[in-house]
This record gives C-alpha cells, structure tokens and sequence, in this order.
C-alpha cells in the first residue's frame, strides 16, 4: 500500500511502516493546496496539522483512509470524505496527558508571572517587588469546559495542587463518571455557574461550527475580573476580540496555545494583537507536542493503518452512526458460494437499496448470518424469492 505522509513524523516510525511493507512518500513540507497534485495512487493518507481540502478527494483514484495523528478532525473535509467512501480515521486521546501538562503550565505561569519575570532577567533586571505580586493556586477554583480525556487529566493535576475543580453536569460514560467520583470534581447544573464560580477556566472543547466562538461576549462578562481564560483546543473557540475588551475592561488574563488564523505551516510570520497583548501568555499550538505524545500517537497512527490493511476500521469520525434503512432483513444461510450474490440480486430487481450489511459466520464454518438493513417496502413476492434461494435456512424481516 501506497503512504502519503504529508506531515513531520519521527523517522523510526516511517521506518515501522517501510518494515512492514509500505511505501511510505514523506512530505512534511506540503500546502493543503498541493496535496491534491499528488494524492494519485495513494491509498493512505497521513496528516497532523495540515489540512485536507475536497479537491484530495475528487482528484484521487484510490484513496481509502485518510488518518489523522492526534484527536481533532476539524481540518479534515470528512462530509467530502464520506461522499467519496472514504475513511477518516484519528487518534483520540494519546496526547491528553502533554496538552493537560501545557494548560497547568499556563496557569502557573501567569499565577507566578514566570514569562515576564524571564524577559527581565535576559535584559539585566531584577524586579522581586513586581514578581513577588502573585495570588497561588492552593484553593482556587479551576473551571473545566470539556471534561473528555484532557479535561479529566487536567482535573488530576490541578487537584494536586489544591484547587478546586468544576465541570458541568452531562450524560458520561460509567468508566467517566468513576473518574469524575475519583478525582472530586464537583458537577454544577449550569454553564453560567462554572464561569460566575471559577477563578480559572480551561477550554477543551473540538473545532467546528458548534463551537466557534464559545467564548464570546456573554460568556467573558460573566467571568470573575482578574481571572484567567486557558484555551489549548482549537483557536477559533475563543471570540478574539471580545477576549480582548474584557482582557482590557476586567484585566482577564490568558493563557493561550491556540489562536485564529494560526499559519498553516510549522513556521512563519504571525501578526495577532491577542498574541501580543502584556496580559497573554501564549504558546505555539503545542499542546500535544512531547516525544511522548507523539511516540503514542503515531504508534496508533499505524495501528489504524495496520487494521485498516486487514480489513477492520477503528476510530472511524465518518462513519453513519446509527444504521440506516426502514427494514432489516435477517438471513441464516449456509456458507456457500454465490448465496448472497443471488440476495443482492433480487434485492436490486426489488429496487431495495442495501445501507448497511455484516456476515458473520458460526463456527466450523458451516453456516452464516447475514444482517441487511435495506431502504424500501420489502413485499412478500421479495421475500418468497430469498427464501427459495438454494442454501438459504430462515429470512426474517422487521420493520423500523
């Protein structure tokens, strides 16, 4: 199978994937512009931070999967992707632990002032009486905004540290909510009690419409004056400007990984008056940039790949997520050559359009089961021919 890897991943890993028989096409270097005049005959894509237009997907003859290193698939055209029956694939979660590390690391470094007291020591100057000047985290009540798998490692940290932590109540998996009871956060009725609350807040929310501006006008005047905003998701979750006013109105203070408009390349100029202002402390969208990080994420990276060449998709963010179709036809068959080639064939004469199908086989082999769920009436002319089908056991139909 033919890799496009179009961002920078550790060498060693490439070479995992040459082991195992890829041809790996290395360009970390590539615009999100230039994919589509080399996606032809590539079968996997690979990106992080680089971003795949539509034009990938009509400009390529076998493109199966695209893989995102890392959680966010905010970059990726996935309804172009779906349209195409192409795969999109991340990996959730193997970054958690370094971004949760980066947002304490903001916090404490505003709390102690660490990036200004710095600058002054590289220019010759002492100034205790100004660094001196600084609340402490022990007590303080920290806000979490998106309590997935950064939000919960986040919460981990800041309670050793003696802070307080609060999120919002929601609808969480068993295995969350025992984290939650675990780690004491505390679970408020309300998004507008978290903010009034919280002496600091962390943003963790994904990229998308729904999210785009999260952080507004409404939401920062109910923030405490001199409280700090953290944001190491995605830029666009913040309304820059509005941050802005309150940063000036109510001496807000922010630590930021993540901005709008961020370059689409590794390095570059960045004009930002957000990323400028005395009261921000801000880094370069690093978040999930350790070696540890990114050693687990690309080895998932290739476990995607891996699975995928076997047959299996994991982590699929493109897939129907409840199946589709108004019947489901159930049918035990012996395990024979060309019985579901006759199903299919009378399902098209019926004009039943298949939506979502799986064949399972018993064991020894001998028999199987399909599950067809198909969109149209399926008349009883439909199911008396199934059922005269050589090798066919039982069809069962059950309408949605």
């Amino acid at each position: 199978m033919k890799i496009l890897i179009a961002d920078a991943l550790p060498e060693d890993k490439i070479e995992v994937l040459r082991q195992k028989g890829y041809e790996c096409i290395v360009e970390p270097d590539l615009t999100a512009e230039q994919i589509p005049e080399m996606i032809s005959g590539v079968e996997i894509l690979v990106v992080r931070s680089t971003k795949v237009i539509s034009e990938v997907f009509e400009k390529s003859d076998c493109l199966g999967l695209v893989v995102r290193s890392g959680a966010g698939i905010n970059t990726i055209d996935c309804q172009g992707a779906a349209d195409s029956g192409i795969y999109v694939c991340n990996v959730p979660g193997t970054n958690s632990i370094a971004v949760a590390e980066l947002a304490m690391g903001l916090i404490i470094s505003i709390d102690r002032h660490i990036p200004s007291a710095t600058a002054d020591l590289r220019e010759s100057k002492w100034n205790k009486k100004i660094y001196s000047d600084a609340e402490g985290l022990f007590g303080k009540t920290l806000g979490i905004v998106g309590l997935g798998e950064i939000g919960l490692a986040l919460a981990e940290r800041a309670r050793s540290f003696g802070m307080t932590v609060l999120a919002k109540k929601a609808q969480r998996k068993p295995e969350t909510e025992s984290r939650v009871r675990a780690n004491g956060i505390k679970l408020v009725d309300t998004l507008e009690e978290l903010i009034a609350e919280s002496d600091v807040i962390s943003m963790h929310l994904p990229g998308g419409p729904e999210t785009k501006n999260f952080v507004n006008k409404d939401f920062l005047k109910l923030m405490k004056p001199n409280s700090i905003l953290i944001n190491t998701s995605r830029g666009e979750v913040v309304d820059e400007t509005a941050l802005i006013a309150s940063i000036n109105e109510k001496n807000i203070k922010a630590g930021l990984d993540v901005f709008c408009d961020e370059p689409t390349t590794s390095t570059g100029d960045f004009l930002s008056e957000l990323a400028q202002h005395p009261n921000v402390v801000g880094t370069h969208h690093i978040g999930a940039s350790t070696q540890q990080a990114q050693n687990a994420t690309v080895e998932e990276t290739i476990r995607v790949i891996d699975a995928f060449r076997e047959g299996n998709v994991i982590n699929c963010v493109n897939m129907a997520k409840e199946r589709v179709g108004s019947s489901t036809l159930t049918i035990r068959h012996y395990d024979k050559v060309g019985v579901l080639a006759e199903v299919f064939a009378i399902l098209r004469k019926e004009e039943l359009n298949v939506e979502t199908m799986e064949n399972k086989i018993f064991e020894g082999s001998k028999a199987a089961l399909a599950i067809i769920d198909v969109s149209g009436d399926v008349s009883e002319s439909a199911l008396k021919q199934l059922r005269e089908i050589d090798h066919i056991i039982h069809v069962q139909l059950s309408n949605r």
